[in-house]
């Protein structure tokens, strides 16, 4: 059996502790349940026990987040969560260039900032390339941040319009079936698109710019046979398009646009067709002003149970 060791972390600031250990220590309280450490806090020096290895690692974690913490960031279960699963994984955290930057301030005024590596990686890759695939699973942040870089790009006036734009299939449920007109029928499928731009700008500059027209929210359908200049154009849920509409939709774009296509490629809802997400991705590859970015589980930012649903679901399809 492993000898059991102790080494401790001195705070010199006490609200940067406070902050690092978390409401009633959960932050810490999670630590010692996924390492098998024990912890014990006494006036500013925080001490953990247990194997060497699992100590250091502890120790990592904290470590990891103090930029975050020392940035004015609360820190969260979640980001606890996430530095944990790259020291179990033994991803090297490089330090100097955290994921903490702002993207965009919502219209309360809260900093939008990627949260992890995988994260700043896609966002970096928006900026710097005209159309950026942002593919990875739900609740990665590959639509919330689009919208983001979108609302940052038409506020530094760098484009004049936003198009949003989604295929409108879902889950095997037809519009026909759905009550209203067709604005009707579509909206359920662009209600993700809508919430992130009512955050990002409020309701009512919302309405007003989609009243106007500076703002574009439709179904993938409504882009046939037009040419986007100057817009920061986002196809959502790309997965769901075929390859026709993948290369009508990568065609409309012109002079002084950028593009960011989001999609999911283990959840395809076509009914045997082939995905033309899927099909670009061999395409495309290596083309100079594209780039694609695979986020993964471990950049999941929503509930921890995501995370392990969808780990569940990927040993299941390699069984």
């Amino acid at each position: 059996m492993s000898n059991i060791v102790q080494k401790s972390i001195h705070f010199t600031d006490s609200d940067l502790m406070m902050n690092i250990f978390g409401n009633r220590d959960e932050n810490l309280k999670a630590i010692e349940q996924a390492l098998d450490v024990t912890f014990t806090i006494r006036d500013n020096d925080l001490k953990v026990a247990g194997t060497p290895v699992s100590v250091d690692k502890a120790l990592n974690v904290i470590d990891n987040v103090m930029p975050i913490a020392r940035s004015g960031d609360v820190i969260t279960k979640q980001n606890i969560l996430y530095f944990l699963s790259l020291a179990e994984d033994g991803t090297h955290v490089d330090k100097l260039n955290y994921p903490i930057d702002c993207v965009c301030v919502t219209a309360k005024g809260i900093q939008i900032k990627s949260k992890t590596f995988g994260q700043k990686k896609y966002v970096k890759a928006m900026k710097d390339n005209t159309i950026t695939f942002g593919i990875g699973p739900a609740g990665t942040g590959k639509t919330f941040l689009a919208v983001a870089m979108a609302v940052n790009a038409f506020r530094a006036k760098e484009v004049d319009r936003i198009i949003l734009t989604r295929p409108a299939v879902e889950a095997g449920e037809k519009l026909g079936f759905l009550p209203g007109d067709l604005q009707h029928k579509v909206d359920p499928y662009l209600r993700p698109l809508y919430d992130a731009l009512y955050l990002m700008l409020g309701p009512e500059l919302f309405n007003r710019h989609q009243e106007s027209g500076a703002i574009e929210v439709a179904p993938l359908a409504y882009m046939r046979g037009r040419t986007l200049d100057t817009s920061f154009i986002i196809l959502d849920e790309a997965q769901n398009t075929t390859p026709q509409q993948m290369k009508m939709f990568l065609t409309r774009i012109g002079f002084g646009s950028k593009a960011v296509v989001t999609g999911d490629i283990t959840q395809i809802d076509l009914d045997g067709k082939k995905s033309g997400l899927k099909e670009v991705m061999h395409i495309l590859k290596g083309i100079e002003g594209i780039e694609f970015i695979h986020l993964t589980e471990k950049d999941v930012v929503r509930h921890e149970l995501i995370q392990k649903i969808i780990k569940a679901y990927e040993k299941y399809e390699d069984r």
